[in-house]
């Protein structure tokens, strides 16, 4: 016998909606993927922001992430001294794949991290538990298999799994910081932790002539482009165990 409609606790059958398509705002550079990640998703966390850098010379431009793994990965990569551009979902790649009908599939990277001296690195980003499968070992193999210096001079796999809660919650505030730039504040701060003795960020900040804030966001900011180290698998504050990288 059917239930009621208010009754029934079959999960109702939706059509799949097209992609969102987020339109850029005035003195925003638009998406520039090849392929729209922007759909409902029961699994994954998909993840939209404006993002500028030295490739668009300080104008922010829309970037779509299919998950926060690929979010994150992006953030770390921005937060390099030597990172000069990024891109998202290239246009595809083709490689032989037997088990389909027709041979082949294509593959859209998803991420293009281009360096200061044009070094580019082409990423193929995985949760843990994807990536100890045979199938997608092979289909790893047949894609990078087919990636010429035309397209990338290194292809890396990144496993999602290394960004844990805190790391990535870490890597958003570090981001945020790094936009904004205080060289010298950065400096004062990083030839005093140099001379001094600390344990804490707390300890550091109290030796800083400087306004307690802005000795917090230099600290940030150095562990950011690695003068200074923490735990990045915990949340990194101002009560942190932080030291001088060797």
């Amino acid at each position: 016998m059917p239930y009621p409609m208010d009754w029934d606790p079959t999960p109702v059958k939706t059509k799949k909606l097209p992609p969102l398509k987020v339109p850029a705002p005035l003195g925003v550079l638009p998406y520039r993927g090849a392929r729209n990640p922007m759909t409902r998703s029961n699994a994954a966390h998909r993840v939209s922001l404006a993002m500028s850098t030295p490739a668009t010379k300080g104008q922010p431009q829309i970037y779509h992430f299919e998950s926060e793994g690929e979010f994150s990965v992006a953030l770390e990569a921005s937060l390099d001294p030597d990172f000069h551009g990024l891109e998202v979902l290239l246009p595809p790649i083709r490689y032989p794949w037997r088990y389909n009908k027709r041979g082949y599939r294509d593959h859209y990277f998803d991420l293009r991290i281009t360096m200061n001296d044009g070094y580019r690195i082409a990423a193929y980003v995985k949760n843990g538990k994807g990536l100890r499968t045979e199938r997608v070992q092979e289909e790893i193999d047949a894609i990078f298999s087919c990636v010429d210096d035309r397209f990338a001079d290194e292809t890396i796999v990144v496993n999602t799994d290394n960004y844990s809660r805190a790391r990535r919650d870490n890597l958003r505030r570090m981001w945020y910081l790094h936009g904004l730039k205080n060289p010298s504040d950065d400096e004062a701060v990083s030839e005093i932790a140099h001379r001094v003795s600390f344990w804490l960020m707390s300890d550091l900040i109290d030796q800083c002539p400087l306004p307690r804030v802005n000795a917090w966001r230099s600290c940030m900011r150095l562990i950011a482009q690695g003068v200074l180290e923490a735990d990045w698998d915990a949340v990194i504050n101002r009560h942190s165990r932080v030291w001088l990288a060797e």
